[in-house]
Order: C-alpha cells, then structure tokens, then sequence
C-alpha cells in the first residue's frame, strides 16, 4: 500500500539514509528538525510553480496607503481590486489591476498620501508590506496573488504541499542539507545532483501544465 510522507516519516528514512540522528545520537537528532525546515526555505526560494501559488481576497481601506503582506509571502505576482466598495468576493470580478513599480516611482508619482484615488500600483514598502499609490479612496475588494512558504513541517504540522506533491524534491534537499551539517562533503555532490534533476522535472511538469492550459483554451 503506498505510503505518504509526513514529518514523522521523513525524520525516519534521513535517519536510514544517513545512519545517524537515532535519538541516541543527540546532536544528529536534534539538528534534524532545523534541517528539514532549511531544506524547506530553500526550496521556497527558488521554486516557484502553480503549487507554490496562493490568492487570497480581502477588502482595501480608504485613506490607507500601507498594507501587510500575507504571512509566508515570498513575492508578489499580481494584484487587483473590484468595481464596487462593497467586499463581496462573489459579486466582483477584480479587473482592475493594480501594476508592480518600484518604491521610489509610487512616491514619486503619488507624494501626498493624504491624497486618495483609485489605486493604480503598488511597490514593496519593506519586506512585510506593501506601499499602493494612490492611497485608495474606497474600501475595494482587493485580490492579491503570490507565492508562498508553505508551513513549515514539525511534530504538530504533520504533512504540507511538498511532502504530498514533491516529497522526492524535499528528501533530496533534506539529504543535501544533512550531508553538509554531517561535513560528509562526498555525498554532496550525490544529493545535489539528486536534488537538481528532481528541481528541474518538477519545473518542467509545470510549464507543460501551463502550455496545456494555453492549448485548451486557444482550441476552445
């Protein structure tokens, strides 16, 4: 029967694969967890496919220019608000799009934040927030889509998308991270490569999904 991976279970097979980290081998074990949240952020940091893709809605606020950024965000891929200041996702089609500049031009083109309007783009603020220019003037529902770290995996978070959907990506990488705290510099190359062929697959699964997407509905 096939198995799925979880926290629990990808501790068990690092501690196969490695032949350490039992939790008589202390400092093995208890680095375990930091390693596989590491593996984790790496992967975030360069994967981004339709997996790693979140949307969510929510409402803008008039005479607010500065809004946090969702927790995990990693980077933003689009943003938009609805037609009416009433936020009711079901009745909105966000298609005003609001476009990414950068945090000087929004200043620049929108120096008075006491200054409201329809939003017309948005910049990084800092890493936590966003800066929308300019400052909106009615509560719009405001759609945002971006890529996110998944929950990070520990004893209470059990499974995330890439132990059900890529669990041979973050093995790999766990591996990776394993060798290298271990100094068993040998094996490095093993699991990157490992690493990198199941990167690349997964990425190329991805485009063809998209291309699919694309075909369906130009043939449509």
């Amino acid at each position: 029967m096939p198995t799925a991976m979880t926290f629990d279970s990808l501790m068990t097979v690092l501690q196969g694969y490695l032949e350490r980290g039992t939790p008589l081998d202390v400092t093995v074990y208890q680095n375990l967890p930091f390693l596989i949240n590491t593996a984790e952020r790496a992967i975030a940091r360069v994967f981004k496919i339709e997996g790693m893709l979140v949307s969510v809605t929510s409402a803008l606020q008039a005479g607010l220019g500065v809004y946090a950024k969702p927790d995990r965000w990693r980077r933003t891929v689009s943003m938009s608000f609805g037609t009416t200041s009433v936020a009711d996702p079901t009745q909105q089609n966000y298609r005003n799009f609001i476009y990414a500049r950068s945090l000087e031009y929004c200043q620049k083109y929108w120096p008075d934040q006491s200054l409201t309007g329809p939003p017309q783009f948005y910049a990084d603020y800092d890493y936590s927030h966003w800066l929308l220019t300019p400052t909106p003037d009615l509560a719009y529902p405001w759609s945002i889509n971006y890529y996110q770290l998944p929950p990070l995996l520990d004893n209470e978070n059990q499974t995330n998308w890439l132990t059900l959907f890529c669990p041979n990506l973050l093995l790999y990488r766990a591996l990776l991270e394993c060798t290298a705290f271990l100094k068993n510099d040998e094996r490095v190359p093993t699991w990157t490569q490992y690493y990198q062929d199941e990167l690349n697959a997964v990425n190329k699964e991805d485009l063809q999904r998209a291309a699919d997407r694309t075909f369906k509905r130009n043939e449509s």
